[in-house]
């Protein structure tokens, strides 16, 4: 596992590693340099706007002899907002990120197959150019119910809203070496595992008789944009976590990846990667009772829009 998260967390002090990824693209957005408009001379305090992507996919076949589903049908949507104060040497980053998809096919009927919702809320005071004093507020969960389906297509209960759902919050140092990278680090952060339903406690590492398992240890965050040629960007997140209270040298993990290519103005290819890891998280290995890392790869064309309170019109 040390091997793996050394590889793992190489990358992204390069142009190869968001988060939520699409959340820190709109970020770094926000802090380049703004073409104003020569009668503007008010500086904006506050700077708004977000993202919205729907990626559609769909397939029939008939008398195809290859095989396949005869029909199959995907939809996976993000809704990404900000809202970003800055005056003196006082800043506060506040972020909302919602992906969902589904997938429909002739033998499976219609199943989930993307659910996150994540708030982040961070308050920098600079020490200097490059290094901020930083307090970190993160939730991240899932609206809907989750299920995971074995080759006979029966399906197990595995999530629901705030079932996990994980809280932390973090002191600590926000350290900007180069443009478009930031490396957030706290020795000391707190971290909540929520889970509301009494029958995926044991999953998820948390007592029957409690709502929520506290655990307190190191964090840290890195991450980048990178533009590749002209009309892509890679935008790229990776959390770390050790608990000290139980078995600190097994790091938990979250990492997100995007590639988006522009076609047009509102058209675009994309691709994400996210891998976790969570050691508390039991229900994988031949009993369902190990932990292990998952993967989530998604890739799509579509419509992408953003929006904002800060762009001048034309």
């Amino acid at each position: 596992m040390k091997k793996f998260l050394f590889i793992i967390f190489l990358p992204a002090f390069y142009p190869a590693l968001s988060q939520d990824a699409t959340v820190q693209d709109l970020k770094t957005e926000s802090s380049k340099t703004i073409t104003k408009d020569a009668n503007d001379t008010i500086p904006k305090i506050w700077k708004t706007g977000g993202i919205i992507s729907v990626n559609l996919t769909q397939g029939s076949l008939n008398n195809w002899s290859a095989g396949g589903e005869k029909f199959s049908l995907s939809l996976n949507s993000l809704l990404s907002t900000y809202a970003f104060y800055k005056k003196n040497k006082h800043s506060w980053d506040n972020l909302l990120t919602w992906n969902v998809g589904y997938v429909k096919t002739t033998s499976l009927g219609t199943r989930k197959n993307d659910d996150r919702v994540e708030f982040l809320s961070k308050y920098g005071y600079a020490l200097n150019p490059k290094l901020n004093l930083s307090g970190l507020f993160d939730v991240r969960s899932q609206f809907f119910k989750g299920y995971t389906y074995d080759d006979d297509g029966l399906k197990t209960y595995t999530s629901n809203f705030f079932a996990p759902g994980y809280v932390l919050l973090s002191p600590g140092l926000d350290y900007h070496p180069v443009k478009n990278l930031s490396i957030f680090v706290s020795p000391a952060t707190a971290r909540w595992t929520i889970v509301t339903a009494d029958s995926l406690k044991e999953s998820y590492g948390v007592d029957v008789n409690k709502t929520a398992d506290f655990q307190f240890g190191t964090y840290a965050s890195v991450s980048y944009l990178a533009n590749i040629g002209k009309a892509i960007t890679y935008t790229g997140k990776l959390d770390l976590f050790s608990n000290y209270k139980s078995n600190p040298q097994n790091v938990d993990l979250y990492m997100t990846n995007l590639f988006a290519a522009k076609i047009s103005r509102i058209l675009s290819v994309t691709y994400s990667l996210t891998l976790i890891y969570d050691d508390d998280v039991r229900q994988f290995g031949p009993n369902g009772t190990s932990a292990g890392l998952q993967l989530q790869s998604l890739f799509g064309a579509g419509l992408l829009v953003k929006f904002d309170n800060y762009t001048p019109k034309k």
